[in-house]
Parts: C-alpha cells; sequence; structure tokens
C-alpha cells in the first residue's frame, strides 16, 4: 500500500467513526423530553391540530378534549377546559371507548372525553377519560 492510499484509508475511517459517534449521540440530543411531549398530548391538552404528511398527501387530524354537555343523533357537544363550547358531528361509524360504552347514544352528560377527527369529518373515535371536571 502506498502512503497516499493509507492516509486516504485513514481519512475515511477516522470520518465513519466520527459519524457513527454523531449519530450515537445525536438522536436523544434531538428528541422532544417526555416531559413536553405529556405537557403537549397529556391531561392538560384542551384541543390539537395535527397535520401529517403521508404518502396519500396531507391529512389534517383535530382533537378535542372536554366535558360533554349534550348528545344528539349527528354531533356530541363539549365545553372544553377554556370555556369553549363545541359542536362536534358524529357518524353511525364512530367509535366509543372503553368497550362499556357501545354507542354515542350511551354517552351522558359530564363525562370526559377525548375526540379525535378528520378536519371537515365526523369524529372517527371518542375516548371516555372519566367523569366530572378537567383537570
Amino acid at each position: 500500500m502506498t502512503t497516499m492510499s493509507r492516509r486516504g484509508f485513514t481519512i475515511l475511517g477516522a470520518t465513519l467513526v466520527a459519524l457513527n459517534l454523531v449519530l450515537w449521540l445525536a438522536p436523544p440530543g434531538l428528541a422532544l423530553r417526555e416531559g413536553l411531549i405529556n405537557q403537549l398530548f397529556g391531561p392538560r391538552l384542551i384541543r390539537a391540530e395535527v397535520v401529517v404528511q403521508g404518502s396519500t398527501g396531507t391529512q389534517d387530524y383535530l382533537v378535542d378534549r372536554g366535558v360533554v354537555v349534550g348528545v344528539t343523533p349527528g354531533a356530541v357537544t363539549l365545553r372544553e377546559q377554556d370555556g369553549r363550547v363545541q359542536s362536534i358531528p358524529v357518524a353511525t361509524t364512530t367509535r366509543v371507548t372503553p368497550g362499556r360504552f357501545g354507542s354515542v347514544a350511551q354517552l351522558r352528560h359530564n363525562l370526559r372525553v377525548l375526540v379525535f377527527r378528520q378536519a371537515n369529518a365526523p369524529a372517527e373515535l371518542i375516548q371516555v377519560e372519566g367523569r366530572g371536571l378537567l383537570p
């Protein structure tokens, strides 16, 4: 091996080691902290709009949290923590969890819920979190 090829090999090796070290150390430093994730999407969440870019295009999701103040065959009305009253359309295909709530019609006043839907569409999922006031 010539001096030039040894030098090139040494530089290549050093570069690969440095790149490996950077990639090994970078993800924890660049990742969102768990506390921040819990603060954004945890029990303090009032409402959110999440835009996702996928292979089929952009999808816009809405998340609302509140206390049920009304249920009709076509909508559920929530009072959110900031006082906003939001009427959210529902469909016959809207799922309600946990399983003891089989349908939207079984939702009652003062239930705390989290509602997931695509923008301009009926709710896809209503997750019952408990009874009473918001935290």
